[in-house]
């Protein structure tokens, strides 16, 4: 049996669901049986139904003797369904390979040991590296209550994004601009700060015809609730999700005017260095968010950066370069020693017309965190 290769095709099903399925996981189901494939699902628009159902549904009564190849753990609580692992069985799954156990508190191995209980063949831990990578907003939100973050920046090559003048539009190319589109269609939320806001009123929508069957959420860091009531975000709350993170003593009147309008307020703890990032974090988490998408400005990129609340960065470099009085990609961290800086590793990286876009992931994460 080719197990790495049917996960392969599960985990590609899972990829499929990223930015759609929250608060649950995207979670891709294969079913083979004498080596052909006769169902394949994926976790369907807000969570349901789930990728195994939909894959059994597919395979129908030939699912009796086969195998399923599932990205995550089967659940084994009740929820608006019966438990994935009990459908498995009732559909005479024999065997189950799993890329990755579920840590949510409800499963964490229940789903697995009900298959064994069974006498249902279970194997574990096949490509469980990919697994976590797709996986990693749902796991972020269960272990560390906030979603994974994910900062996106474009800059000239010595880290720049606009003029001195504030001039910004457009340092990177179309294809770069495109690649961001398709980034966000790959995360639940997108976050920038007032100060992006006020200086571009962008729409913050994902403008690649199919991409997304759910409306992304947009997220405003705004601690005195600065964002217009005429801006684009706000002027189409009610079509499009607007939510809108302040801190408290915000103007009464503004409030209800805001919610009046259709946006989601969220208030959160605050430093004095403006909003707690962190509490910010736990309440996306608390409403579903897995994974968070930030594209600005400068001050939250270093904020979160600081902080080391970034898991993975995403940057665009334009074949230019502007100079000592541009405004940096993020303001100043006030660290002293190289030990405090936050790193990453590169996983890609790849030309984007003009542009180099390079992926990276955080490692060596500070102990303090």
């Amino acid at each position: 049996m080719n197990d790495d290769a049917h996960m392969r095709a599960a985990l590609a099903m899972a990829a499929r669901g990223l930015g759609q399925t929250w608060p649950n996981p995207s979670v891709g189901c294969v079913i083979v049986k004498d080596g052909r494939v006769i169902g394949r699902g994926v976790t369907g628009v807000g969570g349901r139904p789930h990728g195994e159902t939909q894959a059994l549904a597919a395979a129908g009564e030939a699912a009796r003797g086969a195998t399923a190849y599932i990205t995550l753990e089967p659940c084994a609580h009740w929820g608006r369904t019966p438990p994935c692992a009990d459908t498995l069985v009732t559909a005479g799954i024999t065997r189950v390979v799993v890329a990755l156990g579920d840590p949510d508190p409800r499963v964490n191995g229940a789903g697995l040991k009900r298959l064994r209980e069974a006498g249902v063949e279970v194997v574990e831990g096949v490509l469980r590296a990919e697994a976590e990578h797709i996986s990693a907003g749902f796991l972020a939100r269960i272990r560390h209550g906030r979603p994974m973050v994910t900062l996106k920046l474009a800059s000239t090559l010595d880290g720049r994004i606009a003029t001195r003048t504030g001039e910004s539009k457009w340092i990177s190319g179309e294809p770069a601009r495109k690649a961001a589109h398709m980034l966000r269609a790959t995360h639940d939320a997108i976050l920038v700060g007032v100060g992006t806001v006020v200086a571009d009123d962008p729409e913050l929508t994902c403008r690649i015809q199919g991409a997304r069957q759910s409306e992304l959420i947009r997220v405003v860091a705004d601690s005195h609730l600065r964002t217009g009531l005429s801006t684009r975000l706000v002027a189409t709350a009610r079509q499009t999700p607007t939510w809108i993170l302040h801190r408290d003593g915000a103007d009464p009147a503004r409030i209800k005017a805001m919610r009046a309008a259709g946006v989601n307020l969220l208030q959160v703890d605050h430093t004095a260095a403006g909003l707690d990032l962190s509490d910010a974090l736990r309440a996306l988490a608390g409403e579903g968010i897995t994974r968070l998408m930030v594209e600005g400005g400068a001050q939250i990129a270093a904020s979160l950066l600081r902080a080391d609340l970034v898991d993975r960065l995403v940057w665009a470099h334009a074949p230019t370069v502007m100079g000592g009085d541009g405004w940096p990609a993020a303001q100043a961290f006030g660290f002293e020693t190289l030990a405090e800086i936050p790193r990453f590793r590169r996983i890609d990286t790849r030309p984007c017309g003009d542009d180099v876009l390079t992926e990276m992931t955080r490692i060596g994460r500070r102990e303090t965190h």
